[in-house]
């Protein structure tokens, strides 16, 4: 997880965030020099059906890594769903073959919902990519 400054190769400029939920992955892409973050919507499908929406959104944003939201409990411990995203991550990297870097979500849907987004599944991806992108050296 990642919790201080996180080595990225300076050659990875453009960022895909997919915050993974079983039903729904939000979206959002940004880039290292303005260290922003913009929403890009929610895929809202299941198994192979959501790497194709993934692969269409890789060909439109040509991102050089993708960053994966990781839950874990309040005390920093895993449950079911850490090991899922981390499963996520894993097939994101085997299928795409970009490198993924896995960031601490925790409260980022319900900072999302805090902030009246519309639509809290990319508003979660847009704090984890943000919060990666804050981590940057």
């Amino acid at each position: 997880m990642m919790d201080v400054p996180v080595s990225v190769p300076a050659s990875q400029q453009m960022f895909l965030a997919l915050d993974y939920g079983l039903k729904r992955t939000g979206v959002a892409v940004g880039n290292r020099l303005l260290r922003t973050a913009t929403p890009q919507g929610t895929i809202a499908a299941e198994g192979d059906a959501r790497f194709v929406k993934i692969a269409e959104r890789l060909k439109e944003w040509q991102p050089d890594a993708l960053v994966v939201g990781v839950p874990t409990h309040p005390d920093g411990g895993e449950h079911e769903n850490t090991l899922r995203a981390r499963k996520f991550a894993r097939q994101l990297r085997g299928r795409f073959g970009l490198q993924v870097y896995e960031v601490d979500e925790r409260y980022t849907t319900t900072e999302a919902h805090a902030l009246g987004a519309r639509d809290a599944d990319a508003a979660a991806a847009t704090i984890i990519l943000e919060q990666f992108l804050r981590s940057l050296a």
